[in-house]
């Protein structure tokens, strides 16, 4: 008689501890995760657990710093390319109210409207993505840059290299509706202000 229940999954962890898995090493907290995804922390807890017991990790610290990408990662089959800072992709500001803010920068400012994805907000200032959050921080905090690079696994072991300390691997941030994804991993500046390389990959460019 064949094994009953469900099939065993072919990547190394669930899309569910994956999802979670990614926003540790963004920094959140498991009651954070809870909240965005809309699960118990109990859940979030489960999650954490079998990804420690599945990667032979002790700590959940220890998540930050590891360097997994789904198997269906568009990332893990991109080969390695020289890295070269570019263009500041997107600039995070906070915001204490986001329904505010997006009627402010949208309807006053008259700026593209790209998407809302709960209590963030991205809009299109010629080419750089302005991102609004509700949840990043004390307003008047400075600003986050972001840097486009074509290979964010070479662009972040070749600043370590140069001595740059991130505070995380490279980690998915969102996968859109056209599959592109987008990686993200974050650094301080010498005056502890916190700077980020970003890049997309995926079957198509976004608009």
């Amino acid at each position: 008689m064949g094994r009953r229940g469900r099939p065993r999954h072919p990547d190394v962890l669930t899309p569910a501890e994956w999802q979670v898995v990614h926003a540790v090493r963004h920094g959140m907290s498991n009651r954070e995760i809870a909240r965005r995804r809309g699960v118990s922390v109990d859940a979030v807890k489960f999650h954490v657990a079998n990804a420690l017991m599945k990667l032979g990790l002790d700590r959940r610290a220890e998540l930050r710093s590891w360097r997994g990408v789904p198997a269906d990662s568009a990332l893990r089959g991109q080969g390695a390319q020289a890295m070269e800072l570019g263009v500041i992709g997107q600039i995070a500001r906070p915001v204490s109210d986001i329904e505010t803010a997006v009627d402010f920068y949208g309807k006053v400012l008259g700026l593209p409207h790209l998407y809302t994805f709960g209590d963030l907000a991205f809009f299109d200032c010629g080419g750089t993505r302005l991102f609004l959050s509700a949840n990043d921080g004390p307003i008047g905090e400075p600003s986050v840059l972001y840097f486009r690079v074509d290979d964010i696994q070479t662009a972040y072991d070749e600043l370590r290299a140069r001595g740059v300390e991130f505070e995380q691997a490279p980690h998915l941030i969102h996968k859109h509706d056209n599959g592109v994804e987008e990686w993200m991993a974050f650094f301080p500046d010498p005056d502890g202000h916190l700077l980020a390389i970003m890049a997309q990959t995926g079957p198509l460019n976004p608009a």
